[in-house]
C-alpha cells in the first residue's frame, strides 16, 4: 500500500514519543529509521513493531571514556545505539577534518543502530571516506555448523562523489534480523537456503528461525564466515563489547567500529571524486549478460528508491507492517 510520507514521519515520532523517547532523541531515530525504510530496507519502522523499542529506564549519561586526538572510546549506557552512534559519527567527522583520522568505538547498547549506511553516508557527505560495522547478539551460525554464534555483523562503507555518496551497505549474514521479523509480520516465506531452524534443517519458515534457529552467511561459506567473525572481533573484544556469548549480552551487544578518512592524507579528494566518477562511469558501460537491462552500483537502487518518495511524497509499506505501527501509536 502507498502512504504520505509526511502521515509515515508522524507516526513513527508518535510512537518513538510513546516509548519514552524525548523529542531530541525521537528526531534522531526518526531520521535513521526512515532512512532505511525510504530505500526499501529493512532496517525501518519494523523495529518500532511487536516488543518494539522502549527506552530503558535505566539509562545514563553517554560518557568518552577513552580520548585521543585520533580516537575515542564512548559508553553508550544503555542509551538508544541510534543516538549513541550518531554521537560517535559527529567525532569521527571532527577528529578527521582536524587530524585526518577519527576512529570512534561505541559499547554498552542493546539496541540496533538500524541501516548503517545511514552513518557511513553522513560520513561521506563531508567529503570523508566512511567505515562503519555494527556487531550484534548470536543470530548467525558459522560455515560447517546450523548454532547461532555470531551477529549479522553490518558493516557500511561512504566514499565521496561528485555532490553525492557512493555507499555500500551489507549484512555479513544472508538478511538482516529485522527482515525475518518483517517477513513473519507480513506472513511470507524467506529465501530458500539461507536458513536453519533450531534442529539443523534448512527451513523457509521466519517462525522457525525466530524459534531458536539461525541464519546463514551471505555467500554460505568459509569467507562470509571468516568476514563476521572479523567484524564481530572489531565491535566486541577490540572496543569492549560482548561478542558470541562472552560479556554482558544483554546489555552490552551492540559494539560499534566508525572510521573516518580524509582523503587529503593520500590520493585527495579530488581525484578520489574524479576516479569513482569514470570508475562508475566504465562500470556502468560494461557489456551485459542477457535479460539485463542495466548495471547497477552499490546504493543507486536505493538511492532511486528515495529519490520517488521524496519527490511523490508516498511511500510504499506493506500493509501488515502500517497497520501494526498505528497499532503502537493507538494502544
Amino acid at each position: 500500500m502507498k502512504v504520505k510520507l509526511s502521515d509515515l514521519e508522524k507516526l513513527t515520532e508518535k510512537a518513538l514519543l510513546k516509548y519514552g523517547y524525548t523529542a531530541e532523541e525521537s528526531g534522531v531515530i526518526k531520521h535513521v529509521l526512515l532512512y532505511a525504510q525510504m530505500r526499501g530496507n529493512n532496517q525501518g519502522v519494523v523495529k518500532l513493531i511487536g516488543k518494539g523499542i522502549p527506552k530503558a529506564s535505566d539509562t545514563g549519561k553517554i560518557e568518552i571514556e577513552k580520548d585521543t586526538k585520533l580516537s575515542a572510546l564512548i559508553n553508550g549506557n544503555k542509551n538508544h545505539a541510534m543516538v549513541v552512534v550518531n554521537q560517535g559519527v559527529d567525532i569521527a567527522i571532527k577528529k578527521a577534518k582536524e587530524h585526518g583520522i577519527g576512529l570512534v568505538g561505541v559499547n554498552h547498547i542493546n539496541t540496533s543502530s538500524g541501516a548503517l549506511g545511514y552513518y557511513a553516508k553522513r560520513i561521506a557527505e563531508e567529503n570523508l571516506i566512511g567505515i562503519v560495522f555494527a556487531g550484534s547478539s548470536e543470530t548467525v551460525s558459522a560455515f560447517g555448523s546450523y548454532e547461532a554464534i555470531f551477529g549479522t555483523n553490518p558493516m557500511a562503507f561512504g566514499i565521496p562523489y561528485q555532490d553525492d555518496a557512493l555507499v555500500l551497505d551489507m549484512a555479513t549474514a544472508s538478511m538482516a534480523y529485522f527482515g525475518v521479523i518483517e517477513a513473519s509480520t507480513a506472513g511470507k516465506s524467506l529465501p530458500e537456503n539461507i536458513a536453519y531452524d533450531k534442529d539443523g534443517n534448512l527451513t523457509t519458515d521466519p517462525a522457525k528461525v525466530l524459534d531458536g534457529g539461525a541464519l546463514r552467511t551471505f555467500d554460505k561459506g568459509p569467507k562470509g564466515s571468516g568476514l563476521s567473525m572479523i567484524v564481530q572481533i572489531l565491535t566486541g573484544p577490540l572496543i569492549g563489547a560482548s561478542f558470541t556469548g562472552v560479556g554482558d549480552v544483554a546489555n552490552n551487544w551492540s559494539g560499534h567500529f566508525v572510521l573516518a578518512i580524509d582523503p587529503e592524507l593520500l590520493g585527495g579528494l579530488d581525484a578520489l571524486k574524479g576516479g569513482v566518477a569514470q570508475m562508475i562511469e566504465k562500470v556502468k558501460a560494461t557489456k551485459k549478460l542477457p535479460g539485463v537491462n542495466e548495471i547497477f552500483v552499490p546504493g543507486e537502487k536505493g538511492d532511486a528508491i528515495t529519490k520517488k518518495a521524496l519527490d511523490s511524497g508516498e511511500i510504499e509499506i506493506e500493509e501488515n507492517l502500517y497497520n501494526e505501527l498505528k497499532k503502537v501509536v493507538e494502544n
